[in-house]
């Protein structure tokens, strides 16, 4: 790798914003693998700040990968612009690059995901909207490793 190329991140972080949850997943571009982390509260878009700055202080992510709603065709929706605005936030307020990822279709895959997780066995208890979040949000983290595998 070249001097002057960036260095791929080592951790991510990946959200799965949401009016009243985001989902939380930890990713490594490294093993290229993710998992669900938790899913904190917010408020009309606005988080729990307290619980995201400590999140991004014990992970201290080298990169925040935010899932970007779209419609079925492509075009930008009223939520779209609103994580577009909440990745501007966090970069100001962090001052780790931000990614923006298609996440269509995550939270049905997720909850689809979760469900066979149950009937199969492999998962006890009952499916919560929080497990939901914190899935498509591992969701959005492999949809970036894998858009980013081969990149330096």
């Amino acid at each position: 790798m070249p001097a002057d190329a960036p260095k791929p991140p080592a951790s991510i972080l990946a959200l799965d914003f949401g009016l009243r949850r985001i989902g939380i997943a930890s990713a490594s571009a490294l093993s290229g693998t993710a998992s669900p982390l938790t899913t904190i509260s917010a408020r009309d878009g606005e988080p729990d700040w307290a619980a995201l700055d400590a999140l991004v202080a014990e992970w201290r992510p080298d990169l925040l990968v935010l899932g970007l709603p779209r419609n079925i065709d492509g075009s930008e929706s009223d939520m779209s612009r609103r994580v577009r605005a909440f990745a501007a936030l966090l970069g100001e307020r962090y001052g780790i690059v931000i990614s923006l990822t298609d996440e269509r279709y995550t939270s049905r895959e997720a909850e689809a995901i979760l469900k066979e997780q149950r009937q199969s066995g492999a998962r006890n208890r009952r499916i919560k909207k929080e497990d939901v979040d914190s899935m498509a949000a591992t969701l959005i983290a492999e949809s970036w490793l894998q858009a980013n595998k081969n990149q330096p």
